[in-house]
């Protein structure tokens, strides 16, 4: 058995569980992973940030419950938690890019840092919460460029907007547990890598910018090639954040805190990933290099997460060679118009698989 097994997860089964974000792209997988371990989810989130969308292509609206509405809008959110009363909340609504946090830093700012504050304040207001999740991002460190895997009790930072409001999340998080959220509910706060898979059309994000150009044949445009990141497939590290919401619920207080979910294996540049994909797709586009203009991207990133090894029995189960199979395998079944209900359910129900 290669960790604690899927029944680590069997105290989510039945529970209502908000999911802030899930017409995105990581929320959207969350949203799948919980309806197969038989919870109830229910959504609260803007339009799909992109089309298509994860969202849209797996026909999510009408398989859960979904709530229109901006984390930036606490009396929304303390109405909507009153009315469903979950016993859990996963908080992944974001502003999720780099790039864009540049163009709109007060938005990032707003979104990430007082859109997470709004999530714990209206999660310590309804009683029926016991358990809550909030994502960051492994970007939340003061990232040294330095041969080092950051381990969480490093120093928080971040030079462009994006990675300082992720570190200002964490800080609003840490305060938010030690201030209110002692005994109810349970708050953990989860920093992953650079997640891949299917059904992430973001702009200016590798993977999407790779099938867009495998699928136009047009040249694939990289901004920095040779930058190291802590590439995982999204399910990884999102069995970690279920594997710490089940703890919670369970009543584990050593779970809140703050943890790593990185990938195993040697790290890989941004080009070698590229080259993956190409080869797994079984077609090729040349690659063109353009720099950044202005704007700053850290050039090597690597999570340590022997902490979440060592006291969750958690570990990465998709390699990066599987990682990059899974991805070709689900957006070239949406290319060909396949049924992305069932290439998703498929893909979970393989990864559950490895659990046992």
């Amino acid at each position: 058995m290669s960790q604690l097994g899927l029944g680590s997860l069997s105290a989510l089964r039945g529970r209502k569980v908000l999911v802030t974000g899930h017409t995105g792209f990581k929320g959207g997988w969350l949203t799948n992973m919980l309806l197969s371990l038989g919870a109830s989810p229910v959504g609260y989130s803007l339009e799909p940030p992109s089309a298509p969308s994860f969202f849209v292509e797996t026909g999510l609206e009408d398989r859960c419950r979904n709530v229109h509405g901006d984390v930036r809008d606490l009396g929304h959110l303390k109405k909507v938690l009153d009315v469903e009363e979950p016993e859990v909340v996963f908080h992944l609504a974001a502003q999720p890019l780099v790039l864009r946090s540049y163009l709109e830093p007060i938005e990032t700012f707003e979104v990430n840092v007082m859109g997470t504050a709004n999530v714990l304040e209206a999660a310590r207001s309804c009683p029926s919460v016991k358990a809550c999740v909030c994502i960051t991002s492994d970007k939340c460190y003061e990232n040294q460029e330095i041969d080092y895997a950051y381990r969480e009790g490093d120093r928080l930072g971040g030079s462009d907007p994006y990675s300082a409001s992720k570190g200002a999340a964490e800080l609003v998080i840490s305060s938010y547990r030690r201030s209110f959220l002692r005994e109810r509910p349970i708050v953990a706060s989860t920093r992953a890598g650079n997640v891949i898979g299917g059904g992430d059309w973001a702009e200016k994000r590798i993977i999407p910018d790779i099938v867009r150009c495998l699928n136009s044949g047009k040249p694939l445009v990289l901004r920095n090639p040779n930058s190291v990141r802590p590439w995982q497939h999204v399910l990884d590290p999102l069995n970690g954040y279920l594997l710490l919401a089940s703890r919670m619920l369970e009543g584990d207080a050593n779970a809140a805190q703050a943890w790593n979910f990185g990938p195993g294996g040697k790290p890989h540049t941004v080009k070698q990933v590229a080259e993956m994909m190409m080869a797994a797709w079984g077609r090729t586009v040349p690659i063109e290099i353009i720099p950044n203009q202005g704007y700053q991207e850290s050039k090597l990133l690597m999570l340590d997460w022997s902490k979440a090894a060592e006291e969750l029995e958690w570990r990465p189960l998709l390699d990066i060679d599987k990682a990059v199979s899974y991805t070709v395998e689900w957006y070239k079944a949406w290319s060909e118009g396949g049924d992305m209900a069932k290439v998703t359910d498929r893909q979970i129900e393989a990864f559950w698989g490895l659990l046992e």
